[in-house]
């Protein structure tokens, strides 16, 4: 797993507003949307957007028929933050080769 660094910092009100917007109209965390700022400003921004890739889309759908039957199984979602960093990671590694 890559390893993320904590880092605290201040904003102004209006971004922190802008920000909140920003993350709830496109399902990322406040976190994520701060990093993809970070990458396009130091130029490692992923040229094509996931909203207009449909290979993107089609996994998405893939994962949430999956998610789907296993909640009619009855199996239980289980989640730990370390694996979501480690899937990010490894997603931004492979756009970067």
């Amino acid at each position: 797993m890559s390893e993320m660094i904590r880092k605290q910092i201040y904003i102004r009100k209006q971004q922190d507003e802008s920000l909140k917007r920003i993350s709830e109209a496109r399902g990322l965390s406040e976190a994520e949307i701060v990093r993809q700022a970070i990458d396009r400003e130091i130029g490692g921004a992923v040229k094509r957007s996931a909203l207009h890739d449909r290979s993107a889309w089609e996994a998405i759908l893939e994962y949430l028929e999956k998610r789907k039957g296993a909640e009619e199984s009855g199996e239980a979602y289980q989640w730990r933050r370390e694996d979501a960093y480690e899937e990010r990671m490894a997603h931004l590694d492979r756009k970067r080769d």
